[in-house]
């Protein structure tokens, strides 16, 4: 049995025996503006009303995903971690260091290719099979033991690859997110309520997000951080917010926290694309490859129904996708073929590829 840290005994206590938000005597109120609506029409949206037009920081930022040591999981770090060392020196980009923060709690084969902070798992059966429980511990304990030298924190994940030069789009004290469409607190107030009362006010405060893409400033995640592994633990643990929330119940845990700290995002619609629904590139600066892209030869979609060319990271389970991939026939948008060419540049160049992964 390994040994559970004091912190944790805290912060499990906290989100399963009280029926109120003890936590919220740590919160520092931010100064924000809850009116404003969200045009999702333009490339990024101007959150607090307090915040200039040009108002902007030059701080790099440190890259930070989860992670666990399963093959399926290493060969998508692999890649993106190829990615960010291509892309972290051309104009434009605020990247600084990069942490894959392993939470398996022991060192794998991929310590010396990755800079890896190894963190405890959470006790065995207490994420339910739902591996993401996993992710806002594990930032807690990052958060709380590594060094850090950057003010700024992207939170990313393994399946993402950076296209284009990303440069700081949090705005001093305000985080930069990403508008997931199917991230809508409205439509489930009857569930957010039981973690958002309504003294907080509309649940229209809070942000159509998840925790990644987000960068924000380490200050403010620190405190974000226990409330968000606090919600996440009692929202799987009610049935009714299981059901209604599912695979995307973390994200929601994220969202409400960010809210209850008063903390609201500037949202960018440009932070990220997801083929195959995102066509094209542009300037976009991270691909998200979580949807199977099926195509027939003619190049059109099937979705739902493998395709006679396709590229699904699920397809890759046990072990690392082949080296050279064939291209998608013609007619397949843009961001799919920018895609399958970024991930065989990268296993082109990564050594031992097709071996490592299998020790």
């Amino acid at each position: 049995m390994k040994r559970v840290s004091p912190l944790f005994l805290v912060l499990l206590v906290l989100g399963f025996f009280f029926a109120t938000y003890n936590l919220l005597t740590m919160i520092i109120h931010y100064k924000t503006s809850t009116s404003e609506q969200w045009d999702l029409s333009n490339p990024f949206i101007q959150m607090p009303g307090n915040l200039m037009e040009g108002e902007g920081s030059n701080s790099k930022y440190h890259v930070a995903l989860t992670a666990t040591d399963a093959q399926y999981s290493q060969w998508q770090c692999r890649i993106m971690y190829y990615w960010y060392k291509k892309v972290k020196e051309m104009p434009g980009s605020d990247m600084g260091k990069f942490t894959r923060i392993l939470h398996s709690g022991k060192p794998d084969n991929l310590m010396e290719e990755i800079p890896t902070f190894v963190v405890d798992p959470l006790p065995e059966g207490l994420d339910r099979g739902y591996i993401v429980l996993n992710r806002p511990w594990a930032f807690v304990q990052w958060l709380e033991k590594a060094m850090i030298d950057e003010e700024y924190i992207l939170m990313a994940e393994p399946d993402h690859v950076f296209v284009n030069p990303l440069p700081n789009l949090a705005r001093g004290k305000h985080p930069a997110g990403f508008p997931f469409f199917y991230i809508k607190p409205s439509d489930h107030e009857h569930v957010i309520r039981k973690y958002y009362p309504e003294e907080k006010g509309p649940v229209t405060n809070i942000d159509p997000i998840g925790n990644s893409p987000v960068i924000i400033r380490k200050s403010v995640l620190e405190k974000i951080a226990p409330t968000w592994m606090n919600i996440s633990l009692r929202m799987k643990d009610d049935p009714v917010t299981d059901k209604a929330f599912g695979w995307v119940l973390e994200m929601y845990a994220y969202a409400v926290a960010s809210a209850l700290h008063d903390v609201h995002h500037i949202l960018h619609k440009d932070f990220m694309l997801q083929p195959p629904w995102d066509t094209e590139v542009g300037k976009k600066f991270i691909i998200h490859y979580t949807y199977g892209c099926d195509y027939n030869l003619k190049g059109e979609l099937t979705y739902g129904k493998i395709g006679k060319w396709r590229f699904d990271k699920r397809s890759y389970l046990s072990g690392p996708p082949p080296r050279n991939l064939s291209l998608p026939p013609p007619g397949v948008p843009e961001s799919v073929v920018r895609l399958v060419k970024m991930v065989n540049e990268a296993t082109e160049n990564i050594p031992n590829w097709d071996t490592l992964n299998r020790g």
